[in-house]
């Protein structure tokens, strides 16, 4: 997924966590927090405007260029929830460190890649970095301030954060025009000694008293099954539901059950099953899905339909996000206000619909090139959406559980809404494999992908409005 939008509930992953009793240096420690996690923003963000460029060069069909993407999400959105409960186990600065040190070796990779398979491996490993560094950073955030200094600690984490987000895709853009698609993930490796040596001189090492087993199994399981599935889904795209897909498919399914059945017994699961029974909770988590899904997936398409179909260079490609990416900064904070005043059913009615008409402008825009008149419009009310939607989201999934919860439920959320763009970017297929006939053809199918996102985000708010009643405002 794209991570324009940075995934909800990051602020109750850091709430969730007990401050430490022997103190932090609370400035390298924040500072260290924002470099960690700014690794894997600009990574998510700025990699989905070097795709056109890379496949160029590398050589390598559609189903490739999904694979870079996916390769780095699957980890990722897989095991994310076991990469914090490592870190609440083993310590969350040694974990913290393992990420980046993981992260940035794999980035260095990803520059000197020679092939494609070379380079989709190596961001399969990034993937697995960013689910030890990201967790980890956020409960080093919470470990290292006491309630009061908490709050402006985790303001200046998501503002920095959104910063880092609006800066990837131009950043991205420019490095791929005027120095090498490489520089893209070269740029990690400054940024990765920095935040380890912040964390090293100032975090205390933390863990969760009551930390039970790592649920490696349950990590192990849902890693194959969304392979699988995301393998399927990528095949079927790209070449027809083949024999192989269908396999590849039903595969994934028993495996994703069997995930369900060793949840059910795992003395400490990755997901409690139980959470679920929380109608509000339940319907966050199909709202998050589909909403993620919808942003996730169309905008790794964007890039291909500026830069392949109207020319637009790689660096005014990434210039063209910097609407959705100011608006959702600057809107988030303002809905969590109105939301309390309004209700979180209100605020994921409405901003999943004002997200559905965005891509509906997209969608009947697709043939224009005029930036101001084909793409800003629809940009506008995304970001209008998404900044609707994202702060109430996670004051509903917080408000759907018990307080013991939350650090779980939190959790939970954030790796759905990965998951979410991870199965949208593997159907990608079916719009740029005809892009391969031509401009038109290219055109024709983001106009259908951005029509169906249009539809997964007008289904998100009708969840909204039917589920969230059992939610506190």
């Amino acid at each position: 997924m794209s991570q324009v939008a940075v995934p909800p509930c990051d602020r109750g992953v850091v709430e969730a966590t007990a401050p430490c009793d022997e103190p932090s240096n609370g400035p390298l420690v924040l500072a260290g927090t924002v470099l960690g996690s700014s690794l894997a923003f600009i990574d998510g963000s700025a990699v989905n405007l070097t795709l056109p460029v890379i496949q160029q060069q590398l050589g390598g069909d559609a189903a490739g260029a999904q694979w870079i993407m996916n390769a780095y999400a699957l980890m990722l959105g897989a095991l994310v929830l076991a990469g914090g409960a490592a870190a609440d186990r083993y310590g969350r600065r040694r974990v913290f460190v393992v990420g980046v040190i993981l992260f940035s070796a794999a980035s260095a990779l990803c520059g000197a890649a020679p092939n494609l398979p070379l380079l989709i491996m190596a961001r399969a490993v990034q993937g697995i970095g960013a689910a030890l560094l990201v967790p980890a950073s956020l409960a080093l955030l919470g470990a290292s301030f006491d309630e009061k200094g908490r709050g402006r600690a985790v303001g200046v984490w998501a503002g920095a954060s959104g910063l880092m987000s609006a800066v990837g895709p131009v950043l991205g853009g420019w490095l791929t025009d005027t120095v090498s698609w490489r520089a893209v993930f070269l740029i990690n490796l400054p940024l990765a000694g920095l935040a380890i040596g912040f964390i090293l001189a100032g975090a205390r090492e933390s863990r969760a008293p009551a930390a039970g087993p790592v649920d490696w199994a349950g990590a192990a399981c849902a890693t194959l099954g969304l392979s699988a599935v995301t393998w399927s889904l990528t095949q079927a795209s790209t070449q027809g539901a083949s024999p192989l897909a269908w396999t590849l498919g039903g595969l994934g399914v028993v495996l994703l059950a069997g995930f369900l059945w060793i949840e059910r017994r795992a003395p400490s699961p990755m997901v409690p099953l139980s959470l679920f029974r929380s109608s509000a909770f339940s319907g966050a988590n199909g709202l998050t899905l589909l909403l993620y899904a919808a942003f996730g997936g169309a905008l790794f398409l964007l890039p291909f339909q500026l830069i392949r179909v109207h020319g637009y260079p790689a660096t005014a490609a990434g210039a063209a996000l910097l609407p959705l990416s100011i608006g959702l900064a600057v809107l988030s904070p303002m809905a969590g206000a109105l939301s309390a005043r309004i209700g979180v059913r209100a605020m994921l009615t409405i901003g999943p619909f004002l997200v559905a008409a965005g891509f509906a402008g997209l969608a009947w825009s697709a043939h224009d090139a005029g930036y101001w008149t084909g793409v800003f419009p629809g940009l506008v009310l995304l970001a209008l959406g998404m900044g609707v939607a994202v702060a109430p989201l996670t004051d509903a999934v917080l408000g759907a559980v018990p307080s013991a919860y939350e650090g779980a439920a939190s959790g939970v959320n954030n790796a759905t809404a990965r998951i979410g763009g991870l199965l949208a970017v593997a159907l990608a297929g079916f719009v740029l494999a005809p892009g391969s006939a031509g401009a038109e053809a290219m055109t024709q199918g983001y106009r259908w992908a951005m029509s169906a996102a249009a539809l997964g985000a007008a289904a998100a708010g009708l969840i909204g409005a039917i589920t969230m009643r059992a939610a506190k405002p």
